[in-house]
């Protein structure tokens, strides 16, 4: 038969709570006992049955919360941090769950599902969208969510681990104008998150702030995926008043621009510059090299579990709302100084 916690407490001399408090790592026990334990352990040979365990303490798993598949098809940054959240919650013998979801009450009935049957001890969600009514619902529940984007409201367990998407727009802005730019366009994403929304303001305000507001023409949503940022960067091409400077909002519309303006003949930056936001397994491809904000992902995704897995422990103690990770300023060879400046 095979040995139970009742024989681990007998071995070890110590109490069937004490030897469960060690099976669960809570941190209210002595080093001595915890050693008497772990020693038992190893001399019965004992495993525990994660199932059982589940039934009162919850499954050791993460609820990861990614976009609708339709926002996020060619995007690699999903992959990406996925990647790095995996590689964390491994290294904590915790299971993530990956939940995409139809629409917000299809998401939050999902989650409270998954919270009351125990199967989660905390969520990381991807991307922040502007309407946090998720984020007040799940609040209630106490437990830890850390999200990965800006968050707005006040909560109490909820966190943010972002760039500072706004900052990084305008220097970029600011930098072409610098230059002698003075026509610049911007693809930008549709303003259903956070991200997209304060890139947007940064480029806008920087212009209004140097007294250059953008025509209609240079300014296009041009969605989530290459195909539409593809034709949003050919329609630039098209316009009599072309700009001289655009800026991408994001690697999609990087990729987009770089293969409409290589279709058209038009060279970067001899004939119009660019600058973005770039990852390095993209970035590395392009020719030229980019300009470009370089996102964090794996520090965004590493930092944003490692406070999950302080705050699931309770070992986080007083910690900010909002973590900013720097962004890397990466001066690539897209971006030509205008003649006579």
């Amino acid at each position: 038969m095979a040995p139970t916690i009742y024989d681990i407490a007998r071995v070890a001399n110590v109490s069937k709570s004490t030897v469960s408090r060690v099976l669960n790592n809570q941190q209210n026990i002595s080093d001595e006992a915890r050693e008497r334990v772990q020693s038992a352990i190893k001399e019965l040979n004992y495993h525990p049955n994660k199932l059982a365990r589940s039934l009162s303490t919850g499954f050791d798993a993460i609820l990861v919360i990614s976009r609708s598949s339709a926002t996020i098809v060619d995007n690699p940054f999903f992959s990406e941090i996925l990647n790095s959240v995996s590689r964390k919650a491994e290294e904590e013998h915790f299971d993530v769950i990956l939940q995409t979801s139809q629409n917000n009450q299809d998401e939050l009935k999902k989650c409270i599902k998954k919270i009351k049957e125990k199967m989660i001890k905390g969520i990381i969600i991807l991307s922040s969208p502007t309407n946090e009514k998720l984020l007040q619902q799940l609040d209630v529940f106490g437990i830890p969510v850390v999200v990965i984007g800006k968050v707005t409201g006040d909560y109490a367990n909820i966190f943010s681990v972002d760039t500072d998407n706004y900052r990084d727009s305008f220097d970029q802005t600011q930098y072409l104008i610098d230059l002698g730019h003075k026509k610049i366009a911007c693809l930008h994403s549709p303003f259903d998150y956070n991200v997209a929304i304060d890139r947007f303001n940064g480029y806008l305000d920087c212009m209004k702030e140097n007294g250059l507001p953008p025509e209609s023409g240079w300014v296009i949503n041009s969605g989530y995926t290459i195909d539409k940022a593809y034709k949003a960067a050919k329609s630039l091409l098209r316009l009599k008043n072309r700009p001289t400077a655009i800026f991408a909002t994001d690697d999609l519309k990087v990729i987009s621009v770089y293969r409409a303006f290589s279709e058209a003949n038009v060279r970067i930056p001899a004939d119009i510059s660019v600058i973005g936001y770039s990852n390095s397994n993209l970035a590395q491809f392009l020719f030229p090299s980019l300009t470009s904000m370089e996102i964090p992902i794996r520090k965004l995704g590493e930092t944003g579990t490692e406070l999950l897995f302080s705050k699931i422990r309770g070992t986080a103690g007083a910690t900010p709302q909002r973590i900013i990770i720097p962004t890397p300023n990466i001066k690539g060879d897209s971006v030509a100084a205008m003649s006579g400046n």
